[in-house]
């Protein structure tokens, strides 16, 4: 049987049913939550990207202080052996540590903590 071209059967394929409000109020939520997802993501992505700066200025901080205090502990170690130098240079002719140990009244008045003979490069100007 052929096909008639009845005006009614060929609108009922071609259109669809007008959109309900319950379909519109969906499609707009829907709208909401992507925007509202995509604002959060770019919200969390610029705090990530914060957070590792910081880590890296903290990072860099760190690095310059170890430096520093590789520094100061090759001077110290330096001035250690310098000190440890003087001391076996002097220990030969150290009156004290050749003859028995005075009493302690004398071994105070005898040594102030200010000795001429004995200089440090760090204390010189």
């Amino acid at each position: 049987m052929p096909h008639s071209s009845d005006s009614s059967d060929s609108s009922s394929f071609s259109q669809s049913p007008p959109p309900s409000k319950q379909d519109s109020s969906d499609d707009m939520r829907k709208v909401q939550r992507r925007e509202k997802n995509r604002i959060a993501a770019q919200k969390s992505r610029l705090r990530q990207t914060q957070k590792a700066d910081t880590l890296h200025l903290e990072s860099e901080d760190l690095e310059r202080q170890n430096a520093a205090l590789r520094r100061e502990i090759k001077q110290l170690t330096e001035e250690m052996k310098h000190f440890a130098s003087m001391l076996s240079s002097h220990e030969p002719l150290c009156s004290i540590l050749t003859s028995p140990p005075p009493p302690p009244e004398v071994l105070y008045a005898t040594h102030s903590f200010h000795q001429p003979h004995i200089s440090s490069p760090r204390f010189q100007h």
